[in-house]
């Protein structure tokens, strides 16, 4: 799955592994709509877990440059050069990121969230329906690992939602 990164200039590859490497250290993964014209939903998730994987085993095993090598696998000389060059500038970073998972170190915590609303329309009777929808994009990260989630709702499952969360922080405030 590596070979995937071909599909993007050796200038780009590194821009994306050091994204890739934040998200394994508990910052952001890059986006898909960053490089929704490279690669297809299913190459990007592909890629991005090989990735991650990969990074996990080259520094945590404390491999040399030619086990690193051989990982990568049949991955052009340009973009195995690209991977080294961030495997050798972030290792004491993902190193300590693997520590913290070995620990126990747990915890989820928000991180960011986006909110959109948008009209859902029929098509089936040529009508509108005119029933707002919320968009919420909440990036989360859990046990030192970046992830995404992203819900969507109608008015009424957005009123339970802000009803749960003010009961939320009542209980919060309580224990203050």
């Amino acid at each position: 799955m590596i070979k995937l990164l071909e599909k993007i200039t050796p200038t780009e590859s590194l821009k994306f592994l050091h994204r890739v490497v934040d998200g394994l250290c508990g910052r952001s993964y890059p986006r898909r709509i960053e490089y929704g014209e490279a690669w297809s939903l299913t190459e990007f998730g592909e890629l991005t877990n090989s990735l991650s994987k990969f990074f996990t085993v080259a520094v945590g095993r404390k491999c040399s440059d030619q086990e690193v090598q051989e990982l990568l696998g049949d991955l052009d000389s340009a973009h195995a050069a690209v991977v080294l060059q961030c495997v050798h500038a972030r290792q004491e970073e993902i190193r300590l990121s693997l520590v913290d998972r070995t620990n126990g170190i747990s915890s989820t915590q928000l991180q960011d969230f986006n909110w959109q609303i948008k009209l859902a329309l029929s098509s089936d009777k040529l009508s509108s329906l005119n029933t707002p929808l919320l968009n919420l994009s909440l990036d989360m990260k859990e046990n030192g690992l970046q992830r995404a989630v992203n819900i969507e709702m109608n008015k009424e499952e957005l009123q339970t939602l802000i009803s749960a969360l003010e009961a939320a922080n009542k209980v919060v405030l309580q224990l203050k």
